[in-house]
């Protein structure tokens, strides 16, 4: 069985298709969630940004997952952490999630770590292919579900490719979501960055974007001072 350890919680990642890398764990532990948030999951996987946004604060986390593959990695992982009664898995496609849910289901916080790719070479493996690829789940279907769910001035954290900032900050525009900060991801020293952190606010007023870059490792295995303030509270290497 494959876990990945961290200090308040395991992930078991077994079925699941995508695994716990570098990316998904510092996007997890930048989520800008408050206390006492209640927050919806988009693609949550095996349950690690759900997990995560329960040990910075959230008072509730609603999982929509397509796969039953990761939902049920993502059922043993909450049922197996400290927040078992917080966290509800739900396994559906969020399309229709979005469309069966009631007015009154609101979240302050709406966070995904979306599939990438359009029309590019997949992978023989189809779980990876609907969890890399935006074939079940377009950008446009995505934001416009962001905007529906939240609650006014609710937010919204996505991680995406850094050459679809522009086309999500577009969309966001449509569905009354203003982009707030940009944050992008440099895996190591001296690399081109390839992911960025999108904060958008849903809210008609224009908001002044703020522009962040930020480095994961400072030398090979050597996390920057930045990532190890954000990663200290959850990496058993800072236990």
């Amino acid at each position: 069985m494959s876990v990945f350890k961290l200090q308040q919680f395991s992930i078991q990642q077994s079925a699941s298709a995508m695994k716990v890398c570098t990316d998904s764990l510092t996007f997890g532990a930048m989520v800008p969630v408050k206390v006492q948030d209640n927050v919806l999951d988009i693609g949550a996987g095996t349950g690690l940004l759900s997990l995560m946004a329960m040990q910075l604060g959230a008072a509730s986390v609603t999982a929509v997952e397509l796969t039953p593959q990761a939902a049920g990695d993502a059922r043993a992982n909450v049922r197996n952490s400290p927040w078992s009664q917080d966290i509800t898995v739900i396994e559906q496609d969020i399309i229709d999630y979005a469309a069966n849910a009631s007015k009154a289901q609101l979240f302050d916080l709406v966070i995904s770590n979306p599939p990438f790719f359009d029309n590019q070479l997949k992978n023989k493996d189809p779980l990876r292919n609907i969890a890399r690829h935006t074939d079940t789940l377009a950008f446009s279907q995505l934001i416009r579900i962001c905007a529906q769910m939240l609650k006014p001035l609710g937010q919204c954290y996505l991680l995406i490719p850094i050459d679809k900032i522009e086309h999500i900050s577009q969309l966001g525009i449509i569905n009354g979501l203003q982009l707030e900060q940009v944050t992008t991801f440099i895996t190591q020293r001296g690399a081109v960055p390839k992911l960025a952190a999108l904060h958008l606010i849903k809210t008609e007023q224009p908001l002044t974007v703020t522009s962040i870059e930020h480095c994961i490792y400072q030398a090979p295995q050597q996390y920057s001072r930045a990532a190890e303030r954000y990663l200290k509270p959850f990496l058993l290497r800072f236990a």
